[in-house]
């Protein structure tokens, strides 16, 4: 599975976290929250992100693109 890319995430003077993928805003983190994330961002920061949006890879994809119900 690739590595998830195109993450970023700005931290602004209140305290909240803006999170975007490829340019689009993907979710922001107030409070405890926010603090939770900066203090995890430092260890896979596009993987972190990944996870806290909830944007990634579940590893069932092509299972289901392959199903009956999903074929065109």
């Amino acid at each position: 599975m690739p590595a998830p890319q195109g993450f970023d995430y700005a931290s602004r003077p209140d305290g909240t976290v803006r999170i975007t993928h490829h340019g689009k805003p993907a979710t922001v983190l107030r409070g405890a929250r926010a603090a939770e994330f900066l203090a995890e961002v430092d260890d896979d920061p596009q993987e972190v992100m990944a996870r806290w949006t909830g944007n990634y890879k579940r590893g069932n994809e092509r299972t289901g693109k392959n199903h009956p119900r999903n074929r065109r």
